[in-house]
């Protein structure tokens, strides 16, 4: 039974096409990633809220497979780069080239002009080509010699990084980590789903069988539908609270942003529309605060000395901050 079913929404409800959509991307993914069904629906998840998403963990764990398994999954234009020490902004955004036979500069798009921008290794490309993605990210469009052009929509930039400590990476800053929506994990797999990776990809790769189950059109309807989700004052209150205490605790140097409370409420309400409903609970706070807040938190000095993650002061706060109760 699809999730379209269980809730009685048809495909002509907004919250029927979210359903749909969601429930074809998360099966044609599935195939691909094995035993990871949390990580494939948070994807979803920020791509319905409008959002970027930094994949962060060693190698080898399926981290670019993941970010390819979602292109290839959706028929719209889609743009790898391979971020190196080498890369230029100009490679990232583009550049105006002196036409000889017209007599004028012409703009050369470049490999940010696309839906899904999947970034391999962003933290091997220096701060100034890491840069070149801010106003991308943010303002989705791009400023090359003084004339912006905008970007198409859906634009979404999936970014994979290795662990900052890991020998030639450059960590990215504050204000880049502050643009992604949400930073996910994939983890090592399990036993089981290891051994189905091995059974099923040992020959080929699903992702060459992988065939588009949606477009950037419908895509495009899926986010304007996500937006119209009922989030009440008690809830918006929630996030402000969460995002304030944030901002004082003492085992944090930087707490997070306004920007994080505004990105905290689109997850929100995308976790919402995946879970059939048409208004946002704590509970859809509480279950993407962690991917949504811990990578733009600064630790102390006393909580590194701890040994303790942001993802662990997450989890204080969200033990901390009363929840609203229930409307009645």
């Amino acid at each position: 039974m699809t999730t379209t079913e269980t809730t009685g929404l048809g495909t002509e409800h907004p919250l029927g096409l979210v359903h749909e959509v969601a429930d074809r991307l998360i099966g044609a993914m599935t195939h691909v990633i094995e035993g990871k069904d949390d990580v494939v629906r948070t994807t979803v998840t920020v791509l319905f809220a409008g959002g970027h998403l930094l994949l962060e963990d060693v190698p080898g764990v399926g981290k670019t497979m993941l970010a390819k398994a979602l292109a290839r999954s959706i028929d719209a234009t889609v743009r790898r780069i391979q971020f190196t020490p080498d890369l230029l902004p100009s490679d990232v955004t583009g550049v105006s080239v002196f036409n000889q036979d017209a007599r004028r500069f012409e703009f050369r798009p470049g490999a940010v002009f696309a839906n899904v921008v999947v970034g391999d290794e962003i933290n091997r490309a220096s701060p100034k080509t890491q840069s070149a993605l801010l106003e991308s990210m943010e303002e989705r469009q791009v400023t090359v010699d003084g004339i912006t052009y905008p970007l198409q929509a859906p634009f979404i930039v999936m970014a994979t990084q290795n662990p900052i400590e890991m020998e030639g990476t450059y960590p990215l800053p504050e204000a880049q980590r502050d643009r992604f929506m949400a930073r996910i994990s994939m983890g090592y797999p399990s036993a089981r789903a290891e051994l189905e990776m091995l059974s099923n990809h040992g020959a080929s790769s699903p992702l060459e069988d992988l065939r588009p189950v949606t477009d950037a059109a419908t895509i495009r309807r899926v986010v304007e539908a996500v937006t119209g989700v009922h989030a009440s004052p008690a809830v918006l209150q929630y996030v402000v609270d969460l995002v304030a205490r944030s901002r004082a605790s003492t085992a944090l140097r930087l707490g997070a942003s306004p920007r994080a409370s505004l990105h905290l409420l689109r997850a929100s309400r995308a976790h919402a529309a995946l879970e059939g409903r048409d208004h946002v609970l704590p509970d859809d706070v509480q279950a993407l605060a962690g991917a949504v807040l811990a990578h733009r938190l600064i630790p102390s000095g006393e909580t590194q000395l701890a040994r303790r993650t942001t993802a662990d002061v997450v989890a204080d706060l969200l033990r901390q901050v009363p929840v609203p109760p229930a409307p009645r």
